[in-house]
């Protein structure tokens, strides 16, 4: 069943709203409801969220709830809401608590023993991973990579087999060093997609290789500018070999005499580093031929 988009509020009640990432015609209509009616409004930057209230012609009383001030404003805030007050909180653009304030007080509001209402809407991760077109159907956000290089490849590192995509949020002044870093890691064949300025009028996404994405911001100052997204895409499938060594061929005889086969496949494929499945397959044949000796 829809619901009207005429948000009721509830006394006491922590309301997490997502804004536009860059189009002012993203605003939800729960967003607007809620930023219209509550008593207050928790902003990363008062000043943005000011011009952003002011577009709509919303006048609200504004306080400023950042990263620093996180933990400490916590105590206000919930003093507030157990005085039946509602309370909106909003990062500077998306969704709080994803890379932006927002989890340490929803954990305080929760620990209180009072509600954390979330108003869906904008993220740029979502955005991002909807027009990617990868097939793959898991994905990890990775939220910031460390800034230094030494730090940022050893996170890269640990992707190097992965089969899934990961979605990284990047500085535009790091971007060329980022992706630089990740032609190291992962070789110039690795895809990668650079979604730029998403939902905003200079929008860019860049689908290619992570080799021919570093000509592209070296030649190209422009993708370097704006709010950067970057997506790696699961490695690619290894191919299996189709031999499989004689030793290891002899130690799965040798076990499946004295085992069941899955266990016996197991614990070869752990120690030869060939597939499982191909184990298990080949031990099945072993079993079969075996059996057909022996009638």
């Amino acid at each position: 069943m829809i619901h009207s988009a005429q948000e009721t509020l509830v006394n006491g009640t922590l309301y997490v709203v997502a804004t536009p990432i860059g189009n002012l015609a993203d605003m939800t209509l729960r967003a607007f409801a809620a930023l219209s009616r509550c008593d207050l409004v928790l902003a990363e930057d008062t000043r943005v969220t000011g011009s952003l209230l002011a577009a709509y012609g919303i006048s609200k009383k504004l306080v400023s709830l950042r990263e620093h001030n996180e933990r400490e404003m916590a105590e206000r805030v919930i003093g507030w809401l157990q005085e039946g007050q509602c309370i909106v909180q909003v990062s500077d653009a998306g969704t709080p608590g994803i890379s932006d304030p927002g989890a340490r007080l929803a954990a305080a509001v929760w620990e209180a023993g009072l509600k954390v209402c979330p108003l869906p809407g904008p993220s740029a991760v979502v955005t991002a991973m909807s027009a990617a077109g990868l097939e793959t159907g898991q994905f990890q956000f990775a939220g910031f990579l460390p800034p230094k290089s030494g730090a940022r490849k050893k996170r890269l590192e640990s992707w190097l087999n992965a089969d899934y995509a990961v979605i990284c949020y990047e500085a535009p002044h790091r971007i060329l060093d980022c992706v630089t870093d990740a032609v190291a890691v992962y070789g110039s064949e690795r895809r990668l997609i650079l979604a730029r300025e998403l939902t905003k009028t200079f929008e860019t996404f860049i689908r290619t290789s992570a080799g021919e994405l570093l000509e592209i911001i070296k030649t190209d100052s422009n993708q370097q500018r704006g709010e950067c997204v970057l997506i790696i895409d699961a490695a690619p499938a290894k191919e299996e070999e189709d031999e499989v060594p004689a030793a290891t061929l002899q130690l799965l005889s040798q076990l499946i005499a004295s085992m069941p086969i899955k266990q016996a496949s197991g614990i070869v494929a752990e120690f030869s580093g060939v597939a499982r499945k191909k184990l298990y397959e080949l031990a099945l044949e072993m079993k079969k031929n075996a059996e057909s000796d022996e009638n």
